[in-house]
């Protein structure tokens, strides 16, 4: 049973719910947890997402950068398990400025585990993406075994961390597991995010931006389901190895627009069609059977309900997303997803 857990980017979109979720008992392989995060508290983290447990004993926010090698060794020694979550995560912000994802992502990342590695952590999970693998084609669908083919340098960043983690397993014997997950929406994420950039555009007023003809495809999970996952996997997962978690919900951006519209009681008429993206790729599908037969995960949340209720939470919480629109947001951006 895991006594001591470090979250990176624990006050940020999914890491803050998985933080929620633990110290609420949620997870029977963490028992009464004591949980830290470490947090660096970007534009992208706040410790608003941390409020409903705020007084709880057990939780203590440590605010550092994760490329701080001094401060990451500080906060590991002693833990149990690390969760890493935190990522420079938005592929428009790398299109426009690659610098900030790679010193996070892959320097970042190095420094906590030769931090882990010195601390002699018993586990180490680290979060990642399916835009690794690139496009798949077809109705294919890929396994943890795929090539990895990354197209944004966001996603480069997260591919070299991905490799970071696994070498040091190989090299060092870390016990490290890697999850890689599709794409994430639910309360609390940041609106330059596709789901709530167009729900708050949507409740103000706006019109959207839809790339191109729309026709991209994407799998959308809940980020109760991927908290869920990424439990499963440091309860369980073998050392060394990479598990999908996946919401089975495959739309095309033109589709999960059309959903969005419904909700919102609009229609096409409020959506703009811009210029598609550099890089865009087209498909993404994770085979999810290896995470389901080894460790029993299934998604809970269906995605009209998760959808529905997400929708109602951003209609309901302006005042969490107001301030963070205008401070990041210029009217008229695009999103890509």
């Amino acid at each position: 049973m895991f006594v001591r857990i470090v979250v990176t980017g624990g006050a940020g979109f999914i890491g803050s719910h998985f933080v929620k979720h633990v110290l609420a008992g949620r997870y029977e392989a963490f028992g009464a947890a004591r949980v830290t995060v470490l947090d660096k508290l970007t534009y992208a983290g706040t410790l608003g997402n941390l409020h409903a447990v705020a007084d709880d004993p057990r939780l203590r926010v440590v605010r550092g950068d994760i490329c701080d090698a001094q401060v990451v060794a500080r906060v590991l020694d002693g833990a149990d398990l690390v969760v890493h979550f935190a990522a420079e995560s938005h592929v428009d912000r790398s299109i426009a400025d690659a610098d900030a994802f790679v010193r996070t992502n892959v320097l970042g990342t190095q420094r906590l585990l030769d931090a882990a590695r010195a601390a002699r952590v018993p586990r180490f999970v680290h979060v990642s993406t399916d835009e690794v693998y690139g496009s798949v084609a077809g109705d294919d669908r890929w396994d943890e075994n795929a090539p990895i083919s990354p197209n944004s340098p966001y996603a480069a960043s997260k591919a070299s961390s991905d490799l970071l983690a696994l070498a040091y397993h190989r090299t060092h014997g870390l016990d490290v597991c890697v999850t890689r997950c599709s794409n994430t929406y639910g309360p609390h994420q940041h609106p330059e995010k596709v789901v709530p950039r167009f729900v708050t555009q949507l409740l103000t007023g706006g019109r959207v931006p839809l790339y191109g003809d729309g026709s991209n495809v994407r799998d959308w999970l809940h980020v109760d389901d991927h908290c869920q996952g990424v439990a499963l996997v440091a309860a369980g997962g073998r050392p060394g190895h990479v598990y999908h978690i996946g919401g089975g919900t495959e739309l095309t951006n033109r589709e999960l627009t059309e959903r969005l519209l419904e909700l919102l009681g609009a229609d096409f008429s409020r959506v703009d069609h811009v210029p598609d993206r550099k890089g865009h790729d087209l498909r993404y599908a994770l085979d999810t059977g290896k995470i389901a037969v080894e460790l029993g995960y299934a998604p809970a949340v269906s995605f009209d309900d998760g959808l529905a209720r997400t929708v109602s939470w951003y209609a309901a919480h302006r005042e969490w997303w107001e301030p963070l629109r205008r401070a990041v947001l210029p009217a008229g951006d695009a999103v890509r997803v």
